[in-house]
């Protein structure tokens, strides 16, 4: 049986497919995740316009943590699964620090086409359903980030959930 995410925002839905195919264990540990609702009450901490937005960081459910947000991840790290999917709108990826071994809960969707990215970064999966969601998210007004980068959103682009699905039933 097929299995879909529903990522539930503040903007409106958005469904992704798995690619279990190339990335299995990115799947299941995004499908655990999900499952025991660590993803319910994040928020989309990073959007770069025309690039990504990045979310799946436990530190964004508490506003006091906002200097923290984006070194947030559940406690372990799993090991990439780097395959020929390329990052290209749409496409839902693993992000990680330097290492490539070093994801754990946080992702991100893209924008628009990023194939610098392709083979670095895990692609796990597509947008089905959402494309306005995603693309209402990705306009959100930016200030910069502790960091300098044009990225932390003006105002919360909140996850209420996300729940898996029987592809069938979305």
């Amino acid at each position: 049986m097929n299995e879909v995410a529903i990522i539930k925002t503040t903007a409106g839905e958005m469904v992704i497919e798995f690619w279990t195919e190339v990335a299995p264990q990115t799947v299941e540990n995004f499908k655990k995740l999900a499952r025991q609702g660590f993803y319910n009450g994040t928020a989309f901490h990073r959007i770069v316009k025309g690039f990504m937005i990045q979310g799946g960081d436990p530190l964004t459910k508490d506003a006091t943590m906002a200097g923290r947000w984006g070194t947030g991840g559940p406690g372990y790290q799993i090991k990439a699964e780097f395959n020929d999917k390329a990052h290209v709108r749409g496409v839902i990826s693993m992000a990680r620090s330097q290492h490539p071994d070093s994801a754990g809960s946080q992702f991100f969707i893209c924008l628009g086409d990023a194939k610098f990215l392709d083979r670095q970064y895990t692609a796990f999966g597509r947008l089905l359903k959402g494309d306005d969601v995603l693309g209402k998210i990705g306009d959100t007004p930016v200030t910069q980030s502790n960091g300098g980068e044009m990225s932390k959103p003006n105002a919360r682009v909140g996850v209420e959930s996300v729940t898996i699905a029987a592809a069938e039933s979305v």
